[in-house]
């Protein structure tokens, strides 16, 4: 006669949850020693059996990764996770996409999905510093890789950039040029990537001898509002930035509309360089200068490694590259060390009876 014990049964007897009862039978470490002892001791009074065909469907592969990136509308990450898509495409693989909006809440949302839907692996762009849901992936043992951000204390592979020496040949390049004010638009600091830039710039301008003026950085949150905000709050200084480096391409595009809604010429009244080549940003007029990185090379390692994970593997961390390419926004065209000009006031409309008639260089 077939055990009719159920797994509910032995969770309802031990006094846990379903959850904690299969993480206790499959033999997960991340269950207290009560809670093990408890089911164990259930499972033996019931005598229970588990299904083995229901737990050979558990760890059957899915063939699907789950790709949950910061903000989808960030050109970097929209490159990203084509990348990764075609990566894994190649591998037999299809690729569910989240979008966790810079928020850890949508963060987690996803993350419960994807687990739900039993994935065989997760690449994960992390916000902010750490939270239940990342945890779970780690105690539930799920093939995980962190891509271009990482979390302290989590120890698991990862693939970022190494941003201080693109920011650096970004700060010696616009003081050779003569600027000691340098703005800076930071990313947000509970991201590691918003520290480590910050952290580089920093030093950086203190190496060179420039203005550490604390109030010529503005912390945004990666988001295209807080490069408009930098600016702002930059150019209204009493002794405003001659040179502006933003920390990503999101704020970057939000920091060119507002320039350009202020009438200040790039590469004339400001230099400006931006983390991140995003490939229109070389179409703009003037081209904007960049802290490039290959997104390329950080989707297709990223895949590598977690397939490793996903076959047993203990993959060492990727750490890639970054350099300045330097165009016409950071160009030397204008006289150094003066203040933007203010915005030019719009035309006055024509008469009715009028007639109209290892640095490179792109």
């Amino acid at each position: 006669m077939m055990n009719a014990i159920t797994i509910r049964e032995v969770a309802a007897l031990a006094g846990v949850s379903v959850a904690t009862a299969s993480r206790v039978l499959s033999g997960n470490p991340a269950t207290s020693p009560t809670s093990r002892a408890r089911v164990a001791s259930a499972a033996a009074e019931l005598d229970f059996r588990p299904n083995a065909q229901a737990r050979a469907l558990r760890g059957a592969r899915t063939n699907a990764l789950g790709l949950l990136v910061s903000d989808v509308r960030n050109p970097f990450f929209a490159d990203l996770a084509h990348t990764v898509e075609q990566a894994a495409n190649l591998h037999g693989y299809v690729t569910l996409l989240g979008n966790a909006n810079e928020r850890a809440d949508q963060q987690d949302r996803y993350l419960d999905t994807l687990i739900s839907r039993r994935v065989d692996g997760i690449i994960l762009a992390p916000v902010g510093e750490g939270s239940d849901s990342i945890r779970s992936l780690i105690a539930r043992e799920i093939p995980t890789v962190f891509v271009d951000r990482t979390i302290a204390g989590m120890d698991l592979p990862s693939v970022t950039t190494d941003g201080t020496t693109g920011i650096r040949q970004a700060v010696e390049h616009l003081a050779a040029a003569g600027h000691t004010r340098i703005g800076y638009i930071s990313g947000p600091q509970a991201s590691s990537t918003g520290r480590d830039r910050f952290a580089a710039f920093t030093r950086c301008v203190t190496e060179n001898g420039l203005s550490a003026d604390p109030s010529l950085v503005y912390f945004g949150d990666y988001q295209a509002a807080s490069g408009s905000a930098g600016v702002h709050a930059l150019l209204g200084l009493r002794e405003p930035p001659t040179a502006l480096i933003v920390a990503d391409s999101l704020m970057a595009v939000g920091a060119i509309a507002s320039l350009h809604d202020r009438g200040v010429l790039l590469g004339v009244d400001l230099a400006m360089v931006a983390f991140d080549d995003v490939e229109w940003f070389a179409l703009l007029n003037p081209a904007l200068s960049v802290i490039s990185h290959s997104v390329a090379d950080m989707g297709r390692t990223a895949v590598d490694l977690l397939l490793q994970v996903i076959d047993g593997g203990t993959p060492a961390s990727v750490v890639l590259p970054s350099e300045l390419i330097v165009r016409a926004s950071s160009a030397p065209a204008g006289t150094p060390g003066t203040p933007p000009r203010p915005p030019t006031p719009p035309a006055a409309p024509p008469a009715p009876t009028a007639s109209h008639n290892s640095v490179r260089t792109h």
